[in-house]
């Protein structure tokens, strides 16, 4: 979740996909809060990110990752954001993730470089203001407030936005390092945890695990 924009590289397919931000085609997607069909209102991109420690103070992975935006419309002027992330990540050497005071689980205190896994999770909040436009594109690193900006105009507020108080927010991300030959010697923690509810001065954020070699 803590995560700041670096370098995109994207194949010219990507790119092209990213460029247009073009909608799911099937609505065989279901979101899991309603269990309902999402029909055509989602949108995805190919992005390359960092993700910061649980102390936000520095960067601990490289993520290259599919990003979809599922919106819902609440019927009351208002929109329901779910942003689902899937990808990889590749760590780079210092301090790991869940080092810190706030993570009370079991935890390491160092990762190396290199190690490999897999990521997932979502953010989900509310939208006020502005107007969908579904035929809108987007730039190829389409981030929440690109996609915002886009799709919705400059006058969007998004309830996660992190100079926002709100308790309408919540997200769930885990960060899993098999055991295999490429990730050995054996790390010592290999799942780690980052979830939440809220923004700004209301956010209760919870860590479990990490990713650690030492």
């Amino acid at each position: 979740m803590r995560r700041t924009v670096i370098i995109l590289a994207l194949l010219v397919g990507a790119m092209t996909l990213a460029a247009t931000g073009l909608a799911d085609p099937g609505g065989k997607g279901k979101d899991k809060d309603k269990g309902k069909a999402q029909g055509k209102n989602k949108f995805s991109f190919t992005l390359t990110t960092t993700d910061r420690r649980c102390d936000g103070t520095e960067p601990w992975a490289t993520l290259k990752e599919k990003r979809t935006y599922q919106i819902h419309d609440n019927g009351n002027g208002t929109f329901r954001l779910r942003r689902v992330d899937k990808g990889t990540f590749t760590t780079m050497a210092g301090n790991s993730p869940g080092n810190c005071a706030a993570n009370t689980s079991k935890h390491g205190k160092l990762v190396r470089a290199g190690v490999t896994g897999r990521f997932n999770g979502y953010l989900q909040g509310t939208i006020t203001g502005g107007v969908f436009n579904k035929n809108a594109t987007c730039a190829a690193a389409c981030f929440t407030a690109d996609f915002l900006t886009a799709f919705f105009g400059p006058a969007a507020a998004f309830s996660c936005d992190g100079a926002t108080n709100s308790t309408d927010c919540k997200f769930n991300y885990n960060y899993t390092a098999p055991n295999r030959g490429g990730n050995r010697p054996r790390l010592i923690v290999r799942h780690w945890q980052d979830r939440g509810k809220g923004s700004g001065t209301t956010l209760k954020e919870s860590f479990h695990g990490d990713i650690a070699s030492s």
